[in-house]
């Protein structure tokens, strides 16, 4: 009798038990490699995260930083504004996003707003995308052109030299309109909104486009009824400024000059002297003063002057435009010097007020 052993079948078995084991080694260590890659992953991902969005601005007791970033800066200029500034906390990081995102190849001059607490992304956007904050640009009480291009570079980053050379640039005022002498009848004085990067052209085109918001056709009209040109009520405003402080009384005195205008008198302004002597510390007009050869010597010509004697007030010029319709020809300080005048309708009243004023400058030793 022949025995067969059948062993096949165990060896089948055992090879069969080996590739599972080996298979459950593979995936195992497939696992734990797609494990690390995991955790590498999430790493990385934490620390993009971090390097992106976390905060990286920390200001000096949460306030707001004004970050001023001047034309034909690069970005080497840009790290060094933001260096000096120091507020960001990690400039690696700051420095990652900002190469990521392109910002080298985008910077915008400007004023920006930077807050406590702001992202690297927050941060980056902003200088990128040119996001810069206004500021607010006011001005008043400026005797001339050159005042103002001093005024206007401390606030925007035109420098006064090349705000000054254009407003003397005959050829570049005269197409706006206006001449040396009535250059300053452009300006309003008011508070406007400005980005910080406006070169002089753009802050006398913006003061343009302001000139003719405010001459509209309704002012136009009330001017004309006055006999007047815009210019013209300007001008007179000026004086009206320098005769006097208190806007509830501009109206007043405005209607005082038209009554003069109107009659074909002289002006006889004081301020007017001034100007022409260009002596600001003038306290008392004297006779002398009446004797100086200029367009602006309202004692010796008929008229308004060629030109404001300064940049006026709002008010000035709307107390011109609304001027009060009464029968005064004379003012004079009040001898109580509260700033107000007293007003007269003949000369004779005009003298006995001018009489007290005197004796108080002389009691007080004004000369």
């Amino acid at each position: 009798m022949i025995k067969i052993e059948t062993k096949l079948p165990k060896e089948k078995k055992s090879k069969r038990n080996g590739k599972k084991k080996n298979g459950k080694r593979t995936s195992i260590k497939v696992l734990i490699v797609l494990g690390i890659l995991l955790i590498f992953a999430m790493a990385f991902g934490y620390w993009l995260y971090r390097s992106v969005m976390s905060p990286n601005v920390q200001t000096a007791g949460g306030k707001d930083v004004e970050l001023f970033i001047p034309t034909g800066s690069d970005y080497n200029q840009v790290k060094t504004i933001l260096a000096d500034a120091q507020f960001i906390i990690n400039e690696k990081s700051f420095n990652w996003v900002a190469n990521k995102k392109e910002l080298p190849d985008n910077i915008h001059p400007g004023r920006y707003i930077v807050k406590d607490g702001m992202s690297n992304n927050q941060l980056v956007n902003m200088l990128r995308g040119g996001l810069q904050s206004p500021v607010k640009v006011t001005f008043n009480n400026i005797r001339n052109v050159d005042m103002l291009a001093g005024r206007i570079a401390s606030q925007i980053e035109a420098d006064s030299a090349s705000i000054s050379n254009l407003l003397h640039n005959q050829e570049y005022i005269n197409q706006l309109g206006f001449n040396s002498y009535t250059i300053p009848a452009l300006f309003l004085p008011d508070t406007y909104e400005f980005y910080w990067n406006t070169d002089a052209e753009g802050f006398v085109v913006r003061m343009f486009q302001e000139y003719n918001k405010f001459w509209n056709e309704d002012r136009k009209q009330q001017a004309q009824s006055q006999g007047l040109t815009p210019i013209q009520v300007s001008t007179l405003a000026s004086i009206v400024n320098k005769e006097t402080n208190m806007s509830d009384e501009m109206p007043r005195v405005a209607g005082v000059y038209i009554n003069r205008l109107k009659n074909n008198w002289l002006l006889q302004a004081d301020p007017t002297l001034i100007f022409a002597w260009n002596d600001y510390s003038i306290k008392r007009v004297l006779d002398r003063h009446k004797e100086i050869e200029s367009p602006y010597n309202t004692y010796k010509y008929l008229g308004i002057p060629p030109g404001p004697i300064c940049i006026p007030s709002l008010s000035a010029v709307k107390a011109v435009l609304n001027a009060e319709n009464h029968h005064y020809f004379y003012f004079c300080a009040k001898e109580d010097f509260s700033g107000y005048h007293n007003f007269a309708k003949t000369l004779a009243e005009h003298n006995r007020n001018a009489a007290k004023y005197q004796q108080a400058l002389n009691q007080r030793g004004i000369k």
